[in-house]
């Protein structure tokens, strides 16, 4: 049965934050917030975290998983950015946008596309993920939590905890999330192209 963690929106309890960082560390699979949607996570490293996400969502292996980052720092440290993409990425973090770009070798081989070599990133604004990633000192693999053929993630954490009990090992909750995902950019080409119009604004991006 997944525990269930009930964090203040604005002041997470640093106790209850360091216990979900401890399920992560040991090999868990969580449901946290974002400042889109709730998202699946996971450490960055962890092979069957990856599986278990994947037979949740029932997803392929032509999924970008995504590096959710505190910060653009942590960031720079799993994708490469050219000095064009550096400026329009930097403006639109952290706020509610996935950014695909090449992967350095920081990052394990099972989460690149298979012919692209690429990964998605993001940092979020939203003070419990942050809060999190903080405790964690590194990124989360994640991936939105949009069960299969519902047409929207869900938004309420006790609900998850419901309908997810056996199938994750903990529940971050601070409140009701929304229901959009984040806007996808593809910057792995020439010009940006936008592979999902989501909670951010993609026309800064067209």
């Amino acid at each position: 049965m997944a525990r269930y963690f009930d964090v203040h929106p604005v002041d997470p309890q640093r106790r209850a934050i360091g216990q979900v960082a401890s399920i992560v560390r040991d090999g868990g699979l969580i449901a946290y917030p974002t400042d889109s949607c709730f998202a699946l996570g996971c450490q960055l490293g962890d092979p069957k975290g990856i599986e278990r996400i994947r037979e949740i969502r029932r997803l392929d292996d032509k999924h970008h998983f995504t590096l959710v980052c505190r910060d653009f720092a942590q960031l720079g440290q799993f994708v490469q950015i050219s000095n064009r993409v550096f400026r329009s990425v930097k403006a639109a973090t952290p706020g509610q946008y996935t950014f695909i770009l090449p992967a350095t070798k920081e990052v394990p081989r099972r989460l690149l596309h298979p012919k692209k070599k690429t990964v998605g990133v993001r940092i979020p604004q939203h003070t419990a993920a942050q809060a999190l990633l903080a405790e964690l000192g590194e990124p989360l693999l994640s991936s939105t939590l949009l069960l299969p053929d519902e047409p929207e993630p869900l938004t309420q954490g006790w609900e998850i905890k419901e309908r997810l009990d056996t199938a994750l090992d903990a529940v971050l909750d601070s409140g009701d999330c929304g229901t959009e995902p984040t806007t996808v950019v593809d910057f792995s080409g020439p010009e940006p192209e936008i592979v999902r119009r989501g909670a951010g604004d993609p026309g800064r991006f067209e």
